[in-house]
């Protein structure tokens, strides 16, 4: 691969972030658990203003994608780059795409004064895990995700009425 080219989405990329978001659900087998639709997506990518996609393209066509947000981290009292998903097309893993997007994301960091870039990936996701301990990321193994979502996030919410 030469030199990788990106460019960030806009509002009529809308479509192919669902599209990538549906494959890198198919890739995890977590398709049944993507509710997102094109509305939804542009609302809060684009008028909420609540995410970024980046693209990797080959030859002009997308062939993978980040989506992230900030973060902030009150210890280092700054903002953090939340990468949510990373995917690159099948046919075009192996030739650096993923790589380039991660090493765009820390140029993005460092050029916006954030303090890190992380992320989340599947523990049984193996060849992800290596590649990115190959890239010289840290599991944070003393830390554990937790969530509240669906009923449990409704049945807490009522209680603030309290």
């Amino acid at each position: 691969m030469s030199r990788a080219a990106f460019r960030g989405a806009c509002p009529e990329d809308t479509a192919l972030i669902l599209r990538f978001i549906r494959e890198l659900a198919a890739y995890e087998q977590l398709e049944d658990q993507v509710v997102a639709d094109e509305e939804t997506l542009r609302r809060w990518i684009f008028e909420k203003k609540g995410a970024e996609v980046l693209f990797v393209l080959e030859d002009g066509r997308e062939v993978g994608f980040a989506l992230y947000f900030h973060n902030f981290s009150t210890f280092l009292g700054r903002s953090g780059v939340y990468l949510e998903d990373l995917f690159v097309l099948p046919e075009y893993r192996g030739r650096g795409y993923g790589k380039a997007l991660l090493c765009r994301l820390a140029a993005i960091a460092k050029e916006e004064g954030c303090g890190r870039l992380e992320w989340w990936c599947l523990d049984w996701n193996k060849p992800s895990i290596d590649f990115y301990k190959s890239m010289g990321a840290e599991p944070m193994e003393d830390w554990t995700v937790y969530r509240v979502a669906g009923e449990t996030l409704d049945k807490l919410a009522e209680e603030a009425a309290i």
